[in-house]
C-alpha cells in the first residue's frame, strides 16, 4: 500500500528564507572564535586539553594517587538535589555576598594555584585582572610565577590575597608576609595540608619538571603544541617568583622547601606577624577546625587540596556541615574541591559555606585562551549562579539555606 504525504509541499520564497539566514560575524581572531563556542567549564576543559601540552594539562587536571578524592568530590556535587520554590519573585537576582567583611560580587574566589605561567605565559596578572572584572578576590600562591609586587602593580584594582606555605626557612616566610602586607594584600591564606608532596602519578608518568625540560618526550609534544612552546621560549623564563631558580620535580621542591614540622603554634606566630585576616586552607575535620580558629584564624577553607595531596581524604562538601557546627559563627567557612559550575557554587553556599574557591575552572580558561579564557570562565560561573538562584526561587545569595539542597545517598 502506498502512503501519500498529507502535507502539501511548495518551494519557499526568498523573502521567507532571508530572515532565517543569520551567519555569525566573521573574525580572524582565533581565540575569540574558539571561546565563542564554549558554553560550560567542561567545554573549556576540552579546549584546554587541545591547546596545552599533555604534561601541563595533566598537572592541572590530575590529582594524587588513584585520584579517588577528586572523583568523590565530583560525585558529591553530582548527588546534590536542588529543592526549588515556585512563584517567587526572581525578577532581580543579587549574586553578591560578603567575604571577610567586604562585598564580593559573586560567592566564589579564584583560588591560589602554583606555576600559573606554565598554563599560559600571561599567568597570574591575567587571572588577577579577570578577578577584578568579576568583582571577586584572587589569591596569589607562594609557588606562583609572578612576584607579590608585580601582581599588585599588574592588577591594581583586584582584591588580592596571598597564600603562604610555611617553609623550613622561617625568615623567608616572614619576608613573604611582610612583602604582601607592604603591597596591600587583603588577607593571608595559610595552606596546612602539605607537610610532604602528594603522589601525583600523572606528573611522574609525564616526567614533569618546573620549568618544563626539553626531553625527547617534550620535544615530540612541542610538534603538536608549537604555539604553547613558542610562547614559553620567547617570553621571560618560567621561574618561581619566590625562588631565584629551581630545576626539578614538584615533589622534590616540596621536600626541599616546605616544613613538615609545622604546627598550630606556627599559626599563633603568624597571627602576631600578619595584621590582617588569616584564612587557613586544608581543613577536613572538626577538631582541626576548632584548633585553628582557637589559634586565631578568621576563616577556614574546608579543602583536601583538590584531591592533590592525600588520596581518599574526606570529601569537602560532605564534611562541611560538621566543620560548620564545630566553629559556629567564630569564623567564616569556605569550601573547595571539584567545583566546576555555578550550580556547584550555589550548592556549597546553600549547605553553609560563605563562599567557594575555584581553581581548575579558571586554569582551564587560562590554558584555552589566556586572559580572555579566564574572563570566559568567570562569565560562565556567574551566569550559572544567577540562573540557578532564579530557578531555585531565590533572589539573593544571602537567602540560600540548607533546605534548598539535599545530598542524595551514594549509589551502591
Amino acid at each position: 500500500m502506498t502512503h501519500r504525504p498529507t502535507t502539501p509541499r511548495r518551494v519557499p520564497r526568498w523573502s521567507e528564507l532571508q530572515p532565517l539566514l543569520r551567519p555569525g560575524p566573521l573574525t580572524t581572531d582565533g581565540v575569540a572564535r574558539r571561546l565563542a563556542r564554549v558554553a560550560s567549564i567542561p567545554d573549556l576543559r576540552l579546549l584546554a586539553r587541545r591547546r596545552a601540552p599533555r604534561a601541563v594539562f595533566d598537572y592541572t587536571d590530575g590529582a594524587a594517587g588513584d585520584e579517588l578524592s577528586l572523583a568523590r568530590s565530583r560525585s558529591a556535587y553530582a548527588r546534590v538535589e536542588f529543592r526549588p520554590r515556585v512563584l517567587q519573585d526572581v525578577s532581580t537576582i543579587d549574586t553578591s555576598t560578603t567575604v571577610l567583611g567586604t562585598t564580593s560580587a559573586l560567592p566564589f574566589v579564584f583560588a591560589p594555584t602554583g606555576f600559573t605561567r606554565m598554563m599560559h605565559t600571561e599567568g597570574e596578572p591575567a587571572v588577577g585582572r579577570a578577578a577584578a572584572r568579576a568583582g571577586i578576590p584572587y589569591a596569589l600562591s607562594t609557588m606562583g610565577t609572578t612576584s607579590i609586587e608585580r601582581l599588585a602593580a599588574a592588577a591594581p584594582d583586584t582584591r588580592l590575597w596571598f597564600q603562604l606555605y610555611l617553609w623550613r626557612d622561617r625568615v623567608a616566610s616572614r619576608d613573604f608576609v611582610a612583602r604582601a602586607e607592604a603591597a596591600g594584600y587583603d588577607a593571608l591564606v595559610l595552606t596546612v595540608d602539605t607537610p610532604v608532596a602528594g603522589a601525583r602519578l600523572r606528573d611522574v608518568r609525564n616526567g614533569l619538571t618546573v620549568p618544563p625540560s626539553l626531553s625527547l618526550r617534550t620535544v615530540a609534544e612541542a610538534s603538536r603544541h608549537p604555539r604553547w612552546w613558542w610562547d614559553l621560549l620567547t617570553t621571560e623564563p618560567l621561574e618561581f617568583a619566590s625562588l631565584s631558580r629551581f630545576d626539578g620535580t614538584v615533589a622534590e621542591l616540596v621536600g626541599q622547601m616546605f616544613d613538615p614540622a609545622a604546627s598550630v603554634a606556627d599559626l599563633a606566630w603568624l597571627r602576631e606577624t600578619w595584621h590582617g585576616p588569616i584564612v587557613v586552607k586544608g581543613i577536613t575535620t572538626a577538631p582541626d577546625a576548632r584548633a585553628v580558629v582557637d589559634a586565631g584564624a578568621d576563616a577556614i577553607v574546608v579543602s583536601n587540596h583538590g584531591g592533590r595531596q592525600l588520596d581518599r581524604a574526606p570529601t569537602p562538601l560532605e564534611v562541611l556541615p560538621e566543620v560548620l557546627a564545630a566553629v559556629g559563627d567564630r569564623a567564616e567557612v569556605y569550601v573547595d574541591g571539584g567545583i566546576l559550575s555555578g550550580a556547584d557554587v550555589v550548592a556549597a553556599v546553600a549547605l553553609g559555606a560563605r563562599a567557594a574557591l575555584v581553581g581548575r575552572a579558571y586554569l582551564y580558561g587560562l590554558m584555552a585562551g589566556g586572559e580572555r579564557g579566564v574572563d570566559r570562565a568567570a562569565e560562565i560561573l556567574a551566569a550559572e549562579v544567577r540562573a540557578t538562584l532564579a530557578l531555585l526561587g531565590v533572589s539573593r545569595v544571602e537567602d540560600l539555606r540548607p533546605e534548598h539542597v539535599h545530598l542524595r545517598p551514594p549509589v551502591g
